[in-house]
């Protein structure tokens, strides 16, 4: 039961001393005081009952989705930032009480109408379900951290394919060579392209990676490299990996790091080296070749050469060989050669 104090002020205090929760108030009114215990009691018998807590009234899931990203622990990468901003325009104003399949339903449907596909909807959905499931683990709020995920569920009976066609793009000897020559023709160019396409070609590494390398980050008794906050699609932070490099790789590391004792050794923005590449492919005409298809063929021919699962791994940093298969492209004529060099030792 509630205490209800008339104080000398003639204000009412009001005290709640249940399940645990203590929590006290001063009102105008004793009816103010008398409403807000009462308040008080079904919150915390809410919280006796079922553990969690219901969501405050009122609060949306635009007040959520704020929440969840101020207190992100993680850094939160540029396509999800825009999807959680996407879903507070879109779902904002949606009152996390009514939050429900149907809402949900209505958001699907909108999206398809726009031309959203498949995957794109699904990603949007999986977002939303990290911000659920934050809620009720981590908030400790009484809501159905389910719902995205059966609504993701739901868009396979939608006939919607949620799975992303995987690339197989590799630059052709030909493409790097015509890329060398323009950027080694091209005075204006300032970042030593050629040599980040070759290190990448080299290590397989991300470009995030590349630019991110310090001085101090090499190991010259190993050569190797302390990759820091390595990309891990659970624990980024602090999943640093000290990654060995071979000889064009170390080659490189050594004439960028003669002489110097700090800082990072390309000294390039991973952006502007992304935009770099795309100009050159766009003046040559080159079709869909992206930088990270640099990692594609660096991968692959790590297979190539006969290294097996948990060197490549180690390597490229994938945690599983699903996640690394879709890199593999190992092809007829590389199982024959690979037979040809076992046969021959």
């Amino acid at each position: 039961m509630a205490t209800l104090t008339k104080l000398p002020s003639g204000k009412w205090r009001a005290q709640v001393r249940k399940a645990g929760i203590y929590k006290g108030a001063t009102f105008a009114t004793k009816q103010e005081a008398k409403n807000w215990a009462a308040s008080i009691e079904q919150y915390a018998a809410h919280v006796a009952v079922s553990g969690f807590a219901p969501p405050p009234k009122g609060a949306t899931l635009a007040d959520l989705i704020e929440k969840y990203i101020s207190t992100a622990t993680g850094e939160i990468g540029k396509t999800k930032a825009a999807t959680l901003k996407m879903l507070i325009r879109r779902l904002g104003h949606v009152k996390l009480s009514m939050l429900s399949a149907a809402v949900l339903r209505d958001f699907i449907d909108e999206r398809q109408n726009e031309g959203a596909g498949g995957v794109t909807v699904a990603a949007d959905l999986s977002f939303l379900s990290a911000v659920l499931k934050w809620a009720k683990h981590s908030r400790r709020l009484d809501i159905n951290d389910r719902l995205a995920l059966e609504a993701r569920e739901s868009l396979k009976h939608r006939g919607m394919n949620t799975r992303s066609t995987e690339r197989e793009r590799e630059p052709t000897a030909d493409e790097l060579a015509a890329l060398y020559e323009f950027w080694k023709n091209n005075q204006r160019q300032k970042i030593d392209m050629v040599v980040l396409v070759k290190f990448a070609l080299a290590t397989g590494m991300r470009l995030g990676e590349i630019c991110r390398i310090r001085i101090d980050d090499i190991n010259s008794v190993h050569r190797a490299v302390l990759i820091r906050d390595r990309k891990d699609p659970r624990f980024k932070a602090g999943n640093d990996q000290l990654v060995p490099l071979f000889p064009d790789a170390w080659e490189i590391i050594r004439e960028y790091t003669e002489g110097r004792t700090s800082g990072v050794i390309f000294g390039a923005k991973a952006s502007s080296v992304s935009t770099a590449f795309t100009r050159a492919c766009k003046k040559l005409k080159i079709q869909e070749l992206h930088f990270h298809d640099l990692r594609h063929k660096a991968t692959a021919d790590f297979f190539r050469s006969g290294l097996d699962i948990p060197h490549v791994a180690l390597l490229t940093g994938h945690k599983t060989w699903a996640m690394l298969r879709r890199y593999t492209s190992i092809k007829a004529q590389d199982v024959h050669n690979a037979y040809q060099r076992v046969s021959n030792r």
